[in-house]
């Protein structure tokens, strides 16, 4: 196994840790800095207490100064109506919560997601995760080794998933320590990174995690979580840049929002600015229904006849598969084969 000791290593991680520890938690202190009154926002904000409110000040300078409605305020602001109970919805969504082995869930055949860490650098809204009960599924080597150990007695498993929470919430050292352990499966082909920390905090994507990455023998993809094209900017294209020359595949998958994306012109800026920045559209996912989040949600008609709009306006390997995950099914659904 590799020992990485990258030159400065300490205070290049410490940049990142940095910028995640000046994480905003106060809504009244966001609004203030976005230069927004408060006031008629004043009886959702309360929302924090349901789901904490967490938004580093590197995603917030991507915010229009003076508007209650930017898409990107939007997905993290706490509202009033995540207050209301709605039918169909449930704290457990896609019936993730009785998991056997703590931190691991084995959903689809052949590969199983590793829940890294229970924190993430941004709460938005609408995570499907929201309710989750993760002081159950703490990210520690004990429970890591465990579910190395699941892996390794089921041969059907050639991709590991690392999720969460985010998974790059954990630290290089802690990252090599379980990328080389997963490697060292024989079965296992593919380390796959789902992560929106190099949206909000693009710092985070250090050399030393490209050379880790670069380094196993694993085909490495990172899946980044975009919703809106005004969450790409330089420092996100150049970390994207330094996990391409590390050999790491980039797709990116985004949930459908209403007052976020759900226009034509949005989805077609997303896909564009995406395709720029070296990121390959993947999948576009519609609402999964955890209760405090049915405000977001987009009809499913609507969803299809913005697809519709979308392929006429890109390239076709600029359009994402719109899809649906439900709990208990063995993979996710496209929506052209729902007839709800």
């Amino acid at each position: 196994m590799s020992h990485i000791i990258p030159l400065n290593a300490p205070s290049v991680e410490q940049n990142w840790l940095n910028d995640l520890s000046n994480a905003i938690s106060d809504p009244f202190t966001l609004l203030k800095l976005l230069k927004i009154d408060p006031t008629p926002w004043e009886n959702g904000l309360a929302a924090r207490k349901l789901f904490a409110l967490r938004v580093p000040l590197s995603f917030v300078d991507k915010m229009e100064i003076g508007n209650p409605y930017d898409p990107l305020l939007r997905q993290i602001l706490p509202l009033a109506q995540e207050f209301e109970v709605h039918q169909g919805y449930s704290v457990d969504p896609l019936e993730e919560q009785q998991n056997e082995i703590p931190s691991l869930l084995h959903k689809y055949h052949n590969r199983v997601l590793l829940i890294v860490k229970g924190g993430c650098a941004v709460n938005c809204r609408y995570c499907f995760r929201r309710h989750f009960p993760y002081n159950d599924n703490k990210g520690n080597k004990r429970q890591w080794q465990q579910s190395l150990e699941y892996i390794a007695a089921h041969p059907e498993i050639n991709e590991v998933i690392l999720s969460g929470g985010d998974p790059l919430m954990a630290k290089d050292h802690e990252l090599q320590w379980l990328i080389e352990h997963i490697a060292a499966i024989s079965h296992i082909k593919r380390l796959r990174i789902h992560s929106r920390l190099p949206v909000v905090i693009p710092n985070r994507i250090t050399d030393a995690l490209c050379q880790i990455l670069a380094e196993t023998r694993l085909q490495t993809i990172l899946v980044t979580h975009i919703n809106h094209a005004n969450e790409i900017d330089d420092a996100l294209k150049t970390a994207m840049q330094k996990l391409k020359q590390a050999n790491v595949t980039l797709l990116n998958q985004g949930v459908l929002l209403k007052g976020v994306n759900d226009s034509v012109v949005a989805l077609t800026d997303l896909s564009e600015a995406l395709f720029d920045a070296g990121i390959q559209p993947y999948y576009l996912h519609v609402l999964d229904r955890v209760q405090g989040a049915a405000h977001f949600m987009v009809d499913d008609e609507i969803a299809r006849q913005l697809m519709a709009g979308l392929i006429t306006k890109v390239s076709g390997y600029l359009v994402p598969k719109l899809t649906r995950e439900i709990g208990g099914r063995a993979s996710k659904t496209p929506l052209d084969l729902l007839l709800e």
